[in-house]
This record gives structure tokens, C-alpha cells and sequence, in this order.
């Protein structure tokens, strides 16, 4: 895929997230904050072109990466996750798809990260539909890591630059981003 694509993917995503997911009002967000906006990242995802152009983006920017699998907590990683399984197969590049649970399953399994089994020692890297503390990227972290998974880095459509990227980075947690909320809010 050449540059060209990708900016005019960029852009025809920057355009959905605008006219579909953002929305100006009084929100209480996951951390507790109270935001005068809200990203609802699944409104894009959960559409046909949404996911597709976000699996393509997410897809180029792990061109040379040497990594096993991609996943992320759900449901934010839901969407995002299938379509880069399917592309990737397309591709002819296919990655191992995962979800982490905030809790294990009660039955069943009783399986925390859900998915084709990673080995130990598999490098992974997580992706999220908006990042705002980072906290569900911080547990994810955790939950592969008690498994003997390398977690360094994730990928993000939105960051809203409300402290996630220094929090990760505590953690060992590199956070890449398609687009940073003043991307949504400025233009």
C-alpha cells in the first residue's frame, strides 16, 4: 500500500468520526471524569467502512513489526480486532486475534484472553478505539503479562491526550495514536 492510500483513508475516517462519533455535551467518562465531549470510537467500528479503514491504517502501521498477535480489551478491540483478522488473511500476512475480558469467564473456559492460544513469550500489541487514561490498555497489559506475554506497545484511533500516553509509558507501554483530539476539534 502505497502513502497515498493511507492519508486518503486518514482522511475519509477523520471525516466519520466527526459526523458520526463525536458529540459536544455533559459526558461521565470510564475514568470518572466528566468531559464537556464524547468519542464513541464503536459507532465508526461497528460500520462497515469504519472498520475497514481502520484495520487498513492499523494494519500499515505494523508493516515490519515483529509481533504474533494483535488484540485489546473489549469492547473498544472488538471490531477493530476482526477486521484486522480478515484483512491480515486477505493480505496474506495473517496475525493471531485476541480479546481480553475485564473479568475470566464464570463457565466454560474460564478464560480471561479469549482467542487462538498464545504461547508464552508471544509478542503482542494491543489495540483500543479511544484512549483517554489508559487504563483498560494498562490492564490488558497485565492480564497478557501474568501469561508470560511481551505487551510494549498500542495502537489507538483517538488519543484524547488526557494523560494515557504517560501513563502507559510507566508501564512500558508505548501508545501510537491515528489521530489526536484536536484533530477532532480544531479543523
Amino acid at each position: 500500500m502505497s502513502q497515498d492510500n493511507i492519508s486518503k483513508w486518514k482522511i475519509k475516517l477523520l471525516a466519520l468520526l466527526k459526523k458520526e462519533a463525536f458529540k459536544k455535551g455533559r459526558f461521565v467518562l470510564s475514568s470518572g471524569k466528566v468531559s464537556s465531549y464524547y468519542l464513541d470510537g464503536r459507532i465508526i467500528t461497528l460500520t462497515p467502512e469504519g472498520v475497514y479503514l481502520t484495520a487498513s491504517i492499523i494494519l500499515e502501521m505494523l508493516k515490519n513489526k515483529d509481533i504474533d498477535a494483535i488484540g485489546g480489551p473489549t469492547l473498544g478491540a472488538d471490531p477493530i480486532v476482526g477486521a484486522i483478522a480478515v484483512l491480515s488473511h486477505i493480505q496474506k500476512i495473517p496475525l493471531k486475534t485476541f480479546i481480553v475480558r475485564k473479568d475470566a469467564k464464570k463457565h466454560g473456559t474460564q478464560r480471561k484472553i479469549e482467542g487462538p492460544a498464545l504461547k508464552k513469550n508471544s509478542k503482542v500489541i494491543l489495540v483500543d478505539d479511544v484512549a483517554t487514561t489508559g487504563n483498560s490498555l494498562v490492564e490488558a497489559k497485565q492480564a497478557l503479562q501474568d501469561l508470560g506475554i511481551e505487551v510494549n506497545e498500542a495502537i489507538v484511533i483517538v488519543d484524547r491526550c488526557e494523560g494515557a500516553r504517560e501513563n502507559l509509558v510507566k508501564k512500558g507501554l508505548k501508545l501510537k495514536s491515528i489521530f489526536k483530539i484536536e484533530e477532532l476539534v480544531s479543523k
